[in-house]
């Protein structure tokens, strides 16, 4: 028998196509309209000619921002702190997590409610920074790496993808003769791959676009991530210590100073866009699977 859908379904499906083809638009545009500008040329972007496309091919920007060496140093510094917060965030919450899911552990009440706690209340800039300082952690690696390794959130979606997998698995393994540590690495961690890897994207997207904790706690430029080599060339362009050969090329009109501020972005966001579609689908998959139970 063939199904039919009434006029409601069929008004509420072109609804949602619609809602999603405004959404698509909306995020695709300045996208677009980015790599168009860094790919165009001065004259053309001075009279705001330029949307999607763009018109007189021109790739000084990428130029003038792969000819600075910092470049490369911020981003080797961004993957490093990227790679290490992330395994860091995914090794230490998985540690917190899983003793909350063992009925009999004694602190387990505790640690719930201090968690929640922190979910509500923060210590503040200013007692984190004295925190920080005192620690001896200002203007080292990981400094950018350990502070908000661990999360309330995430430790109760682990904590609850946890639950979530047969008790069964745990008990037979101490039968073998299993320590908890061998049940978490060599059991359940295996069977979480939809959940460490939607964490991972999800940190790793944190770590890329952080700027903040290195504009507070960093003093050395070799050390910047790539965000503040970023913020540094659309300051530089906005006049604030612009270089005579830049200056140069704006006044023959061979470069627009968008031209340098949007080839930055482009290559600030590629890896993150390159690496969107590989685990996408891990994505509804790692946060409902691990949201279904209480």
């Amino acid at each position: 028998m063939q199904y039919r859908q009434s006029f409601g379904s069929k008004l509420f499906d072109a609804s949602n196509y619609f809602f999603m083809l405004v959404l698509v638009v909306i995020m695709v545009y300045p996208l677009l309209n980015i790599i168009a500008i860094s790919l165009s040329h001065a004259d053309f972007i001075a009279l705001g000619q330029v949307n999607i496309f763009p018109k007189g091919f021109n790739v000084k920007g990428y130029e003038v921002i792969f000819s600075k060496q910092l470049v490369y140093i911020s981003y080797k510094n961004t993957i490093l702190y990227a790679a290490a917060g992330t395994f860091l965030t995914l090794f230490l919450t998985s540690l917190m997590a899983y003793p909350l899911t063992i009925g009999n552990f004694q602190l387990k009440k505790f640690i719930t409610i201090f968690l929640a706690v922190t979910m509500f209340f923060s210590g503040g800039m200013i007692p984190t920074y004295l925190l920080i300082k005192n620690l001896g952690l200002l203007n080292t690696f990981w400094v950018m790496v350990l502070p908000g390794c661990i999360s309330a959130y995430n430790v109760i979606i682990f904590r609850t993808f946890f639950q979530n997998l047969p008790n069964e698995l745990r008990e037979s393994a101490y039968m073998d003769g299993a320590s908890d540590l061998v049940v978490l690495f060599k059991i359940y961690l295996p069977l979480s791959k939809a959940l460490l890897a939607t964490f991972a994207l999800f940190t790793i997207v944190a770590h890329w676009n952080e700027w903040f904790s290195a504009l507070i706690y960093l003093q050395d430029e070799s050390k910047y991530p790539i965000q503040m080599f970023l913020r540094s060339i659309i300051f530089t362009q906005q006049g604030y210590g612009q270089s005579q050969q830049i200056s140069e090329m704006i006044q023959n009109r061979q470069i627009n100073p968008k031209n340098i501020q949007m080839a930055a972005i482009v290559i600030t966001m590629a890896p993150i866009l390159c690496i969107y579609p590989f685990v996408q689908k891990y994505f509804v998959k790692g946060v409902l699977v691990g949201s279904l139970k209480g």
